[in-house]
């Protein structure tokens, strides 16, 4: 293998009402990705708990954490202990009612390589993230790590092109999506089906449109509506690997497990000669992208 090829590993779990039983169980799957050799190891978006954002509730604001904190400091001992870098999602808590979702870069020593705060913030019937989460101030800026340089983006940033580009424009040599999605038990069948074919597509889009391996990781299983308003969100699992083409290189389906594959970071080279798209772009003529709409 390689220098510019890494083994990575999705962890894909559903999440138990107790976030000790969840932090157990991330940890043993860590263990075991590393013992098969994976070096970059992406957990799902928000995964030591539930997804809480189904019901707003400022109880929940105590499932917060500061950074550095006790979940940075656990990840880390099991990024040191087996030499892996861990890509983290976790509920910042900043300041006293001021907080972010944020996925955190663990290196393989175990130190806090960087961060990233979630830019889109949606606001649906389930997902009422605006009333946790502050959106990002960080920007769209790649994290260094021994592994090469992630371009970290979070859940519903991963609808938007604009948020890739911008990643790729910094230098990413990948981008990573921690997520959590899924279904409304009110949907029938077939848009169920539309759903998830315009999420994996999408993401495929955006490692074919920047020359980028993507790498998106979803948590399964349903979680109920703690406040009764809905049916829960049935959480499609799904997570995939592509490469700098779009093509699939690990799909999961929509059960707990582990997902691996060898990513070339280097092969952006190849494609991005073949598929000069950054070369071409017209700078001179985007102004409107700065508008919200075009009158």
């Amino acid at each position: 293998m390689s220098s510019n090829e890494i083994k990575v590993a999705l962890i894909q779990q559903a999440a138990a009402e107790d976030s000790a039983i969840n932090l157990d169980r991330l940890e043993q799957s860590i263990r075991a990705a590393a013992a098969s050799g994976a070096k970059l190891v992406v957990l799902q978006e928000l995964h030591n708990t539930p997804y809480f954002c189904q019901q707003e509730e400022t109880a929940n604001f105590d499932l917060a954490e500061t950074i550095p904190g006790p979940s940075t400091e656990r990840f880390g001992r099991i990024a040191s202990e087996n030499s892996c870098v861990i890509v983290t999602s976790l509920f910042e808590k900043r300041a006293t009612g001021l907080y972010h979702n944020t996925a955190v870069v663990i290196e393989s020593d175990g130190s806090i390589a960087g961060r990233y705060r979630k830019m889109h913030i949606p606001d649906d019937p389930g997902f009422y993230e605006k009333f946790y989460f502050t959106p990002g101030d960080l920007g769209f800026m790649p994290i260094d790590t021994s592994v090469g340089r992630l371009g970290i983006l979070v859940c519903w940033d991963q609808w938007y092109p604009e948020a890739a580009r911008a990643m790729a424009l910094a230098g990413a040599e990948v981008l990573i999506y921690p997520t959590a999605i899924g279904w409304d038990s009110r949907d029938d069948e077939a848009e169920q089906q539309r759903q998830l074919d315009a999420w994996i597509t999408v993401q495929r889009g955006h490692a074919v449109a920047n020359g980028l391996p993507v790498i998106a990781c979803n948590r399964v299983g349903l979680e109920n509506d703690p406040g009764g308003q809905t049916a829960g969100i049935d959480f499609w699992g799904n997570s995939f690997i592509c490469g700098a083409q779009g093509e699939l290189l690990a799909h999961a389906d929509e059960e707990a497990g582990i997902l691996g594959a060898t990513v070339s970071l280097g092969r952006s080279e190849e494609v991005r000669r073949i598929w000069p798209f950054l070369r071409d772009r017209r700078i001179d003529a985007y102004e409107d992208l700065l508008k919200r709409y075009i009158e």
